[in-house]
């Protein structure tokens, strides 16, 4: 699996102008479930996140997880990540089919919000609008096959 993990004081998205999904300080995570990935991947991807210390502490050292600060995330997918750029114009066919992307995608959340924190989501498919206020800039791409 692909993720682009950013720090966040707010995220929030939306489908045709309806709030479907919004976290306060923590993630906003864009998710890929790739060809070949399952859901012992998707386990992996969200107990690495969990865990993750990019929050600062007292004395403003990235120190401390989401976990550690009460955060939560705010998970969206987003098949892009796939992209295959050898062209001028992206590919997508190492993205896992739909149906395995969008079960990968909600077990990857369910993972999340099992490590304990407040997960909110997108909508599989939809054409979302996403806003966030980064915090940092704080940006990390992960794929799990460099984990």
């Amino acid at each position: 699996m692909r993720a682009v993990l950013q720090r966040v004081t707010r995220a929030e998205v939306r489908v045709d102008d309806e709030l479907i999904g919004e976290t306060g300080k923590g993630f906003l995570i864009l998710v890929c479930a790739m060809a070949g990935d399952t859901e012992v991947t998707a386990a992996k991807l969200a107990a690495k996140i969990a865990k993750l210390r990019i929050f600062k502490d007292d004395q403003g050292k990235m120190n401390l997880s989401v976990r550690d600060i009460g955060g939560g995330a705010l998970v969206v997918s987003q098949f892009t990540l796939a992209a295959d750029l050898r062209g001028n114009r992206p590919g997508f066919s190492t993205a896992a089919a739909p149906d395995l992307g969008e079960r990968l995608y909600l077990h990857f959340s369910q993972c999340l919000a099992a490590e304990g924190m407040p997960v909110a989501t997108g909508r599989f498919g939809a054409d979302m609008a996403v806003s966030l206020t980064n915090d940092g800039p704080v940006t990390i791409w992960m794929d799990t096959d460099q984990l």
